[in-house]
C-alpha cells in the first residue's frame, strides 16, 4: 500500500477534474459493453436466424429479423459514437490534469527557490518538471482507466451470462478476473524494476545532456567531449536494455492473455455445450456466449501493460513528490505590510550561514542606506558582497542580528511585497529564449507598448530594436546569444526601469564587457541611479566617485567605510592601497 501512496496523492490532487475523468471513464466502458452487446447479439441472431430457416417456411415467416437488426445497428453505431467522444474526453482530461499538475508543480518549488533548490541539478529539475510529468501523463490513460473500466466491466458482463445460466457467469468472472490480475501482477514483478530504471536513467541521461550543453565551451577547452559522448553512449546502452527486458516481459503478457482467451472460451464451451444437448438451454444461445466470450476480453486486455506502466508512473510521481514536499528553508510572512513609510535599509550585527556552509558569509554585519543614498560594497571575491544582496531580496535567511527596511524588519514582509521595492542588476542577469518583449514584460506583465518603448530608450536600445526585422517580437536566444554583451546588459537595464523599483541593487553589472562598452554602460547606468536608492556592489574602483559612501567588505564584514574621497585620502584604508596597486581589481 506504500508503494501506491503517490498514486492516492495524484488522484486527491486531480479531483478538481474528476467529472472529466469518470466521463471519459464511463465512455470507454460503454464502447467496450456496446462491443460486447453486438458480439452477443450477432452470435444469437445469426443462430436463431439460421435455425429458423432448417425450420421451414413457416418458422422463418414467424421470425421476427428486424428487432434483433435494429439492436444490432444500435450497439454498432453506440460503439463507434461512444469510442470517438471516449477519445475526446479521455485527452481532453488528459491536458486538463497535465495542465494542473504542471502549474501545481511550479507554485510548490517556486518558494524553494533558490536557497531549497541548490541541491539539485538544473538538468534533474528540468527533467521533473517536464518528462517526469509527461511521464504521470500514463496514470489516467493507461493506469486509472483500464483498472476501473476492467473491474465493472467484468462484473457486468459476468453477471449478463448469469442471467441466462449461473455457472457460466461465473467462469467467466473468475477466468477474467484471474486474466485480469495474475497476468498483469506477473507482468508488474517481472517488470517494475526494468521500468523504474527507465525512469532513473531517462532522468539521468536528460541530466547529463543538459549539464553537457550549458558546459559545451568547457568540455572543448577540455578535450573531455569524447568522455561526455562515451558516458552517454552507457547510460544509452543501459536504457536500451531495459526496454528490451520490458518489451519481453509485454511479450510474456500477450500471450498470456491469448492463452487465457483461448482457454476461457473452451471452458465456456465445455460447459455450455451439455446444457444445448440435454435442451436445457437454447442452441442459439451457444454463439451467443461464445462470441461474448471472445469480446469480453477486451476488458482486460490492456491491464498487462497498465502494470507496466504502474511502475514508471510510481517512480515519476516518487520524483515530483520528493522535491514538492520539501518546506521553504525560512517561513514566508503570513500576508503583507502597510507601505513603508520610507525605505531606509538598516542592519545591525547580522549574521548569514549558506546552508551546509562550515561559516558564515555575513558575520556582525552593520550596514546603513539612507532612502535616496548611492553606497558602494567593495571587496574580493568571497568577501560577502553578493551576500547582502541575497539578504536584503530574502532569497536566504540570517540566523542572528537585525535587517530592517522602513523600520520593519525583513523577515516580516512577504517575499514578493519586499521583492517589489528592489530591482536588481547583475552580470547574471538572465534573458530567456523568447522575444524582446517577453523579456521586458517579466517586469510588468501589464506593461503597454508605449512603456516598453519607453524604457528602451531609456537604456540608449530602442534605435537598435526598432532596427530588428521584428522589432520587439525579435528572439534573443538562449541567454541572449543573439545580441551583444553590451545589447543584453541594456535590455536588463530597460526592465529595471520598467520595474520601477525605489531601491536598486548592481551586483557587478559591467563585469565581462569590453572597455568601451563599460564606459558607456556605466553612462548608461548614471541616469537609472537618478531618484533612486543604489546599492552597488563591485570589486573595481570604477564608478566609486559618483556613490555617497563607501563600504569595504573582507571575511563577511566591514572593514572600513566613508566617502571615495575620504577613504582615498587616508594612506591606511584599504581603498587607497588598493588604488596604488591600480585600483581596477581587488584580489585578496
Amino acid at each position: 500500500m506504500a508503494n501506491n501512496r503517490d498514486l492516492w496523492r495524484l488522484l486527491r490532487l486531480f479531483a478538481p477534474y474528476r467529472w472529466w475523468m469518470l466521463g471519459g471513464a464511463l465512455l470507454s466502458l460503454l464502447t467496450i459493453l456496446a462491443n460486447f452487446g453486438l458480439m452477443t447479439l450477432s452470435g444469437w441472431f445469426l443462430a436463431s436466424a439460421a435455425l429458423a430457416g432448417l425450420g421451414g417456411w413457416a418458422t422463418l415467416n414467424q421470425y421476427n429479423f428486424f428487432l434483433p437488426a435494429a439492436g444490432v445497428r444500435a450497439f454498432a453505431t453506440t460503439r463507434v459514437l461512444s469510442r470517438w467522444l471516449e477519445r475526446i474526453v479521455t485527452h481532453e482530461a488528459t491536458f486538463r490534469l497535465l495542465s494542473r499538475l504542471r502549474v501545481w508543480f511550479y507554485t510548490r518549488i517556486e518558494p524553494l527557490a533558490p536557497a531549497g533548490l541548490q541541491g539539485f541539478r538544473s538538468g534533474d529539475l528540468l527533467s521533473r518538471l517536464v518528462a517526469d510529468i509527461d511521464t504521470l501523463n500514463n496514470f489516467y490513460l493507461r493506469v486509472f482507466t483500464p483498472f476501473l473500466v476492467a473491474g465493472l466491466a467484468t462484473l457486468l458482463m459476468a453477471g449478463f451470462f448469469a442471467l441466462y445460466v449461473w455457472s457460466i457467469g461465473l467462469a467467466l468472472f473468475v477466468l477474467l478476473a484471474l486474466t485480469g490480475l495474475l497476468l498483469p501482477l506477473l507482468s508488474e514483478r517481472l517488470g517494475a524494476r526494468s521500468s523504474a530504471e527507465i525512469t532513473r536513467i531517462q532522468a539521468e541521461m536528460r541530466t547529463q545532456i543538459v549539464d553537457a550543453l550549458q558546459g559545451m565551451g568547457e568540455i572543448l577547452t577540455a578535450n573531455a567531449a569524447g568522455r561526455v559522448q562515451e558516458q552517454l553512449l552507457q547510460e544509452n546502452a543501459a536504457l536500451l536494455e531495459r526496454q528490451r527486458r520490458l518489451a519481453g516481459v509485454a511479450g510474456i503478457g500477450t500471450a498470456g492473455m491469448s492463452f487465457m482467451a483461448n482457454l476461457t472460451l473452451w471452458v465456456i464451451l465445455l460447459l455450455a455445450i451439455p446444457l444445448v444437448a440435454r435442451h436445457s438451454l437454447p442452441p442459439a444461445q451457444l454463439p451467443m456466449f461464445a462470441l461474448g466470450t471472445m469480446a469480453a476480453f477486451e476488458a482486460v486486455l490492456a491491464l498487462p501493460l497498465a502494470f507496466q506502466f504502474l511502475g514508471q508512473t510510481r517512480a515519476a510521481a516518487r520524483r515530483i513528490f520528493e522535491i514538492a514536499d520539501q518546506e521553504p528553508l525560512f517561513p514566508d510572512a503570513p500576508k503583507p505590510l502597510p507601505e513603508p513609510a520610507n525605505f531606509d535599509i538598516e542592519i545591525h550585527d547580522l549574521h548569514l550561514r549558506y546552508p551546509e556552509a562550515p561559516e558564515d558569509a555575513l558575520r556582525s554585519l552593520d550596514l546603513q542606506v539612507r532612502q535616496g543614498e548611492r553606497i558602494a560594497i567593495l571587496g574580493a571575491t568571497g568577501a560577502g558582497k553578493s551576500s547582502i544582496a541575497n539578504l536584503l531580496l530574502r532569497f536566504y535567511d540570517y540566523q542572528a542580528g537585525s535587517a530592517r527596511l522602513g523600520g520593519q524588519e525583513l523577515r516580516d514582509y512577504p517575499g514578493d511585497q519586499l521583492r517589489q521595492y528592489f530591482a536588481l542588476l547583475s552580470q547574471r542577469s538572465h534573458l530567456f529564449h523568447s522575444t524582446i518583449r517577453d523579456n521586458l514584460l517579466l517586469a510588468k506583465g501589464d506593461a503597454e507598448e508605449e512603456e516598453l518603448w519607453a524604457a528602451l530608450r531609456q537604456a540608449q536600445l530602442a534605435e537598435f530594436v526598432e532596427g530588428l526585422p521584428q522589432g520587439l517580437d525579435n528572439i534573443v536566444g538562449e541567454g541572449g546569444v543573439n545580441l551583444s554583451g553590451g545589447q543584453a546588459r541594456r535590455i536588463a537595464i530597460a526592465r529595471t526601469v520598467l520595474k520601477n523599483s525605489p531601491i536598486l541593487i548592481l551586483d557587478e553589472p559591467s563585469e565581462g564587457l569590453d572597455a568601451l562598452t563599460e564606459a558607456k554602460f556605466l553612462q548608461d547606468l548614471r541616469r537609472l541611479m537618478q531618484g533612486r536608492t543604489v546599492i552597488y556592489i563591485t570589486h573595481r574602483l570604477l564608478g566609486l566617485e559618483d556613490m555617497d559612501r563607501i563600504y569595504v567588505m573582507a571575511e563577511g564584514r566591514v572593514q572600513e567605510s566613508g566617502s571615495y574621497a575620504e577613504l582615498l585620502a587616508r594612506p591606511d584604508s584599504l581603498l587607497h592601497r588598493f588604488a596604488q596597486l591600480g585600483g581596477t581589481l581587488i584580489d585578496s
